[in-house]
């Protein structure tokens, strides 16, 4: 488990509840290192004085921000906590929506919330009065040098803080060319909705994320092991050419499409039917030595 980066409290009317922040979700991304290419020595990040071209230590570097060009205000992390001691260890609840309410493209970051007292009686009180109320609380809370919109929610016993976007983070959809449904190009034939339905449902199942995993980074990490078995590791591909762009058009006429689609949807859905020891194998198959090598890099990114 991720450890707390945050402390403070969460203000629920004149309720006060000690928690932590504990980070919900991890990313997985390949981290790949610069190399110079003519003797494949890492090449480094250089902190450097822009003014004088020489390197500045961590310790020498301070935050600043730029009121006009090129003059600057410097602010400490304490300055920064005192300009709203509040707000900076405070999770303040603002009022109570409900989920179904808040769009999906809204919710963020996820974050686990944990009392810092186990038996937390308010933190139960929170966490309870949300479910039966069926409730999300809308809070702010400051984290690192910026207010986050947030939404507090319980998800399997435990209370969440999702990070929301703020509305002017949104792009507006006005100007997507979408379809209009009335249209005579893309109006659809009820023949064409109902052989749709039916591969949906022929596609249809219960969700369990276990049955997925990302394929295209196992088979980069396959390619890995290969080239350092085949003592290739230096070896630099050169480009063929640019490669087939895959032709893409917009096809008026869909039933044969969707017929060849149900002729071959009598395939079960990803993992279904699999039993728990060949969804275990699956995910085995990526190469001991690449998967160390690339937890050595997600430690170091």
């Amino acid at each position: 488990m991720a450890r707390a980066f945050w402390k403070g409290s969460i203000s629920f009317g004149l309720v006060e509840i000690p928690v932590s922040l504990r980070p919900a979700a991890q990313r997985n991304d390949m981290s790949f290192s610069l190399l110079d290419k003519r003797d494949f020595a890492p090449v480094g990040y250089r902190h450097y004085n822009k003014a004088t071209g020489k390197e500045v230590s961590w310790g020498e570097i301070v935050r600043g921000y730029e009121y006009e060009v090129d003059q600057y205000v410097v602010l400490t992390d304490e300055e920064l906590a005192s300009a709203n001691v509040k707000a900076t260890q405070t999770i303040e609840i603002q009022q109570f929506v409900a989920r179904e309410q808040i769009p999906p493209i809204f919710f963020d970051t996820p974050y686990f919330v944990e009392p810092l007292k186990k038996n937390s009686k308010s933190y139960n009180l929170l966490r309870e009065v949300l479910e039966r109320a069926k409730k999300v609380g809308i809070a702010k809370v400051v984290l690192r040098t910026r207010q986050h919109l947030a939404a507090l929610l319980v998800r399997d016993g435990i209370l969440m803080l999702d990070l929301l976007r703020y509305p002017d983070e949104l792009r507006k959809p006005e100007d997507l060319a979408v379809p209009d449904k009335n249209a005579k190009e893309s109006r659809l034939s009820p023949a064409e909705l109902k052989m749709a339905e039916r591969l949906v449902a022929g596609m249809s199942g219960d969700w369990d994320p276990s049955e997925y995993r990302d394929e295209y980074r196992s088979d980069v990490l396959k390619l890995i092991e290969r080239k350092v078995k085949e003592g290739r590791t230096h070896e630099i591909v050169q480009p063929t050419g640019e490669a087939e762009p895959r032709v893409r058009q917009d096809v008026v006429d869909l039933m044969p499409l969707l017929k060849r689609s149900l002729d071959r949807s009598g395939r079960q859905a990803p993992g279904h039917g699999r039993s728990p020891a060949a969804r275990a194998r699956a995910r085995s198959r990526t190469p001991a030595r690449a998967r160390a090598g690339a937890r050595r890099h997600e430690r170091s990114a």
